[in-house]
């Protein structure tokens, strides 16, 4: 008892069991979706060999001092700033997306990697006890820090992951202390641009409950108005970014709102995944049994809709189980945020999950139908090698910190 006690204080079982076993029902639904594949059948072999890899990535940053992420922070995010600039000079063309460099056989994804330099140095930045998170000076240059790789990934462009980095800079910033008022002149233009998606009567209301907010708030004229004249803007500056968007993706826009109005072209995936989920019924079809994922319905379904070959072949009770394991990872990270030594480490824990918790619930909203289709992989689960590295990479992190959680320098 005592053994096991001890193992527990410094390796979180609940954290990083979960995070294998998500994988191993990765590796299965990979493994069903590629097996009669014509080109896919090496996918679970790499994916394979790089679970292996992803398993010493946890183990070096598991025993990397603490103190040293601090110190890595400013050059991993200056090292992600240099790939993510680099892959726009000589990367590959992917998907309609410039976001992969080539390294001899191998490829990687400078935008997955770049997410850990973000989470590092957005932790050391809004941790410094010189930064006031509430003036308008430092609030400015933690946006400034967030959205420069934002504007890089936009230029290959890769919407998805873009909507990732704003998202996890904007958790950052509300876990980092921000004010009530603060967040809210954050958060206000974004939400005027989403809601601007289901049209001019909704956006309206928006700007008419900001403008009440505003009144509550009972800031001086000058600062009030500017709040509202930037909302204004941001309002018709969505206008602006839908008409530069890709063809397919203001397709995926479209068939968001209505699926139905591109069935066999932005809307099928959408469709298909929906189906394959409902027909695996309570227990599912059985592993490699499942028509959608054997008959190829859904094109790589083992990447951004590979929750439908789980729910198709596992059923409903094998798509539960996926998202129980995701909870208990969620739950750990979001006590250990709480509990973690220093603010430095409470933000990195709480950047892990935030970014595991945005791609989860986009992902699965996907494939249910509830979230537009923006091509973002499931965590553990989905094939790609650069994407579970770093997942896992991130995992080592919050061992480490749990490790050393009641420790003081």
């Amino acid at each position: 008892m005592r053994i096991g006690a001890k193992l527990q204080d410094k390796l979180d079982l609940g954290l990083l069991l979960p995070s294998v076993f998500l994988i191993v029902f990765g590796l299965l639904a990979i493994y069903s979706s590629t097996i009669n594949h014509p080109t896919a059948q090496g996918n679970f072999d790499r994916q394979f060999f790089w679970f292996f890899i992803s398993i010493a990535a946890v183990i070096i940053a598991y025993f990397i001092p603490p103190h040293v992420y601090r110190l890595l922070a400013i050059p991993t995010y200056i090292f992600s700033l240099a790939t993510l600039v680099l892959v726009l000079l000589m990367g590959k063309t992917v998907y309609g997306s410039k976001s992969w460099l080539g390294i001899g056989t191998l490829g990687m994804q400078p935008s997955e990697f770049a997410k850990i330099g973000l989470i590092l140095f957005l932790s050391y930045w809004i941790s410094r006890k010189q930064t006031d998170i509430n003036s308008v000076k430092d609030l400015a240059i933690i946006l400034g820090i967030g959205f420069l790789p934002i504007a890089l990934i936009m230029l290959q462009p890769d919407t998805g992951t873009a909507i990732v980095f704003g998202l996890l800079t904007l958790f950052m910033i509300f876990w980092g202390g921000i004010s009530l008022f603060g967040l809210f002149v954050v958060l206000s233009p974004g939400v005027v641009m989403f809601v601007s998606v289901f049209g001019t009567l909704p956006m309206f209301i928006a700007l008419g409950l900001i403008l009440l907010l505003l009144i509550y708030f009972k800031r001086d004229l000058f600062v009030s108005a500017s709040v509202f004249v930037v909302n204004i803007a941001a309002a018709f500056f969505f206008d602006y970014l839908y008409h530069i968007l890709q063809p397919h993706q203001q397709k995926r826009i479209e068939t968001f709102l209505d699926p139905n109005a591109d069935p066999l072209g932005a809307g099928y995936n959408a469709l298909q995944a929906k189906v394959a989920i409902g027909s695996g019924g309570l227990i599912g079809k059985g592993f490699l049994e499942g028509n959608q994922t054997q008959l190829r319905f859904i094109p790589e379904q083992w990447t951004d809709f590979i929750y439908c070959v789980v729910g198709e072949e596992f059923g409903f009770i094998g798509s539960v189980i996926v998202i129980i394991l995701f909870v208990l990872i969620f739950t750990r990270l979001l006590k250990l945020a709480s509990v973690a030594r220093d603010q430095f480490s409470s933000l990195v824990v709480m950047g892990v999950l935030v970014l595991l918790f945005i791609h989860f619930a986009i992902n699965i909203g996907m494939n249910v139908g509830v979230t537009p289709v923006i091509g973002l992989p499931l965590p553990f689960l989905s094939y790609g090698g650069s994407s579970l590295i770093v997942n896992m990479t991130l995992i080592g992190i919050a061992l480490n910190i749990h490790k050393n959680r009641k420790r003081y320098d």
